[in-house]
């Protein structure tokens, strides 16, 4: 399991808490923590020792896939699992990954994806991409089902199924995925990065599956102390945005 910042050090308490509450399959911990608040710094130094998990320290802020592929080199296991530090999880959510990922030989799964720490509403229940062209001009379209509906508005039932996305807040892979298609691509910063890999292992002919019986929510941050604020300005800012888009159509 890969823990990396996404965009704020608030949540990292609650939710690494969480996930050891929550998770009964035996698991080797790898967080990366990317130049958080010396609070936050000394809460998982004191979480690594007690815990006995894999810290990777930085004293910069990295974007997700730098961070990712830190973490990734020191792999030893057949899955990886992705997970940002402000998500919540619910019990058998990774039980219920690495079955589906074992019984239908799926390169890359992702959860059924909540948002706010009520686990209310929709984030992402998988989705799919339509290239479309007109003249010289060629765009791409992403669809995601009931994406931010409540869920006592979904009229239907969730049921495991192939996808052509996941979202990065918490997915399964393959390490086979990086051992015959590269690590993640840094050149992709920001936004895109799980659409980039998920088009990647598409293109290489490997299945994506959504499985609904792995339930976690993304909790987006209301205020943030002022502590998060030079991070979740960077991460946001329009430098780390326009790069990773104009790299993303390029690629």
């Amino acid at each position: 399991m890969v823990v990396v910042p996404r965009e704020q050090f608030s949540m990292t308490e609650t939710s690494l808490e969480n996930i050891y509450q929550n998770t009964d399959l035996p698991f080797d911990l790898i967080y990366v923590d990317c130049n958080s608040p010396s609070k936050t710094r000394r809460y998982l130094e004191a979480q690594a020792e007690e815990k006995g998990f894999d810290l990777i320290r930085s004293n910069r802020y990295l974007w997700p896939n730098k961070a990712r592929n830190l973490a990734l080199a020191r792999v030893k296991t057949e899955y990886v699992v992705f997970i940002d530090n402000d998500v919540l999880v619910k019990p058998g959510w990774l039980d219920a990954l690495v079955q589906c990922a074992d019984e239908t030989g799926a390169w890359v799964v992702g959860p059924l994806c909540l948002e706010g720490a009520d686990f209310k509403k929709v984030h992402m229940v998988g989705g799919s991409t339509v290239m479309k062209q007109r003249g010289s001009k060629q765009w791409m379209s992403m669809r995601r089902p009931y994406f931010r509906t409540p869920l006592t508005k979904v009229r239907t039932e969730f049921k495991r199924q192939p996808s052509e996305l996941v979202e990065f807040h918490c997915c399964l892979a393959r390490m086979e995925v990086f051992e015959k298609l590269g690590s993640l691509d840094e050149a992709i910063i920001t936004v895109a990065t799980e659409d980039d890999l998920c088009l990647t292992v598409l293109k290489a002919g490997k299945p994506i599956f959504f499985e609904p019986a792995s339930v976690m929510t993304y909790v987006p941050p209301e205020k943030l102390p002022a502590s998060d604020l030079p991070f979740f300005f960077v991460r946001w800012s329009d430098s780390w945005l326009n790069a990773s888009i104009q790299n993303f159509q390029e690629k």
